[in-house]
């Protein structure tokens, strides 16, 4: 999760003062992920990607737990 957070540090610096560089650094990780969700997801992709998007949009306590698991510093502490 951190080299995630780096890249998209990288990638505002990267816009300057752009216009929207916040968001336009978001909206390219995101294109990034839903086009690997397609890829490696199988036939279900949307699935997933629907429960990350309910947690985040009704249960921000249960979208920050995924947020922390990710942070993990080991394979085995990952729970998503």
């Amino acid at each position: 999760m951190e080299q995630v957070e780096q890249l998209y540090e990288n990638l505002i610096l990267h816009y300057g003062d752009g216009d929207r560089r916040e968001l336009r650094a978001a909206a390219k990780l995101l294109l990034v992920a839903l086009v690997k969700f397609r890829e490696h997801g199988g036939c279900n992709w949307s699935s997933l990607l629907d429960e990350y998007i309910d947690a985040l949009k009704n249960d921000p306590v249960k979208f920050e737990r995924i947020l922390e698991s990710n942070r993990a510093t080991s394979a085995d502490e990952l729970l998503a």
